[in-house]
């Protein structure tokens, strides 16, 4: 399936209430590169703007729409708190949020960007927002890379 932008409230809110606002889901995966790299004559390429992309992939118990990836276009900042031992990892309600032409997704369904950032609270902020279906991506086989 093709990413699909996010761009307009309407949007974001359509996509939320399709996935269950993340209800009884995981964060499977996260994948991070950025447009810097050294080439094979070791000379280093640069970009001028927001070079950092994030994919993240989400899977939740539900049958319709059970597993979504989403991509993040100009990172501008990412947190994500691993959970601590003897603690679940499902996510209970997230949000995704427009704020000043940047996209915010968090675990914390209260979350503000406006206020400083509490422990405990995975989010990830950037330029761009795009989503796609994942439903044949269930289980526990990693999709960004290999198990070793």
């Amino acid at each position: 399936m093709s990413w699909i932008d996010l761009k307009e409230e309407s949007e974001i809110n359509d996509l939320l209430e399709r996935f269950g606002y993340f209800h009884d889901g995981c964060l499977r995966e996260m994948h991070m590169w950025t447009g810097t790299f050294v080439d094979e004559n070791l000379s280093m390429t640069v970009p001028g703007e927001l070079d950092t992309n994030v994919k993240l992939l989400f899977q939740r118990q539900y049958s319709d729409l059970s597993a979504i990836e989403l991509l993040f276009e100009g990172v501008t900042g990412i947190h994500i708190t691993p959970t601590p031992e003897n603690y679940d990892s499902i996510i209970h309600d997230a949000i995704i949020l427009k704020r000043k032409n940047c996209f915010y997704w968090s675990d914390d369904f209260d979350f503000q960007p406006e206020k400083e950032i509490e422990n405990g609270v995975s989010w990830i902020a950037a330029k761009k927002l795009k989503w796609r279906e994942a439903n044949g991506w269930l289980g526990k086989k990693n999709r960004y890379g290999n198990n070793e």
